[in-house]
């Protein structure tokens, strides 16, 4: 095996680790049962998701809000999510004018309402746009949830609920990310449309 597939072979052998562990972490479980709940209840009630992260978790924010807008295994409803990463205008102006510590705060404190979740997505836990975000939306009682890597955190103590991937490595934290973002994607499905058990 030459030494550019051993290093593939490696990642993967890791990834697979790493997916192997999250599934063995109740905790883990227990958190994504718990945060498919709340947003399932937020949805019912009316309230919508807003989500942000920088970088990759930018583009899982973004993969996120299309599977609750569009689908993910049921023809149903379009549910009322938003990445908060999209908006070109809105992330320059907002960065030239207040800087970029404030692209997501400004946007939570404009669109946010009592009844609505934040979804902030950190795998360092310290991005800090991400707690100022993660602040405002608790001072105006935002329901927050925060996905983010394993160890002592940041943001850990700005969250009403905190999913932690068993991972320090920032790769395979997101992979963990976006397997989790599925499963509660699919469980509010469930919830809201009914489907397989």
């Amino acid at each position: 095996m030459s030494g550019n597939d051993e290093m593939v072979a490696a990642y993967f052998r890791r990834s697979r680790e790493a997916l192997d562990c999250a599934a063995q972490d109740q905790s883990l479980r227990v958190a994504i049962c718990t945060i498919a709940d709340i947003v399932a209840r937020a949805f019912r009630d009316g309230g919508k998701l807003m989500i942000a992260g920088n970088g990759g978790s930018a583009a899982d924010a973004q993969h996120i809000a299309g599977e609750f807008l569009s689908r993910l295994n049921l023809d149903r409803n379009p549910l009322p999510a938003i990445a908060l990463t999209t908006d070109t205008s809105v992330l320059t102006a907002i960065g030239n004018d207040y800087g970029f510590d404030h692209t997501f705060e400004r946007q939570v404190r404009g669109l946010g309402r009592r009844g609505d979740i934040f979804l902030a997505i950190s795998t360092s836990g310290r991005s800090p746009n991400v707690l100022a975000a993660l602040k405002t939306a608790g001072e105006m009682g935002l329901v927050t949830i925060g996905f983010t890597g394993a160890g002592p955190r940041a943001m850990s103590s700005l969250c009403d609920h905190c999913l932690a991937a068993p991972s320090s490595e920032t790769p395979l934290i997101q992979q963990i990310h976006i397997v989790a973002a599925h499963a509660i994607c699919g469980l509010v499905e469930r919830d809201l449309f009914g489907g397989p058990k």
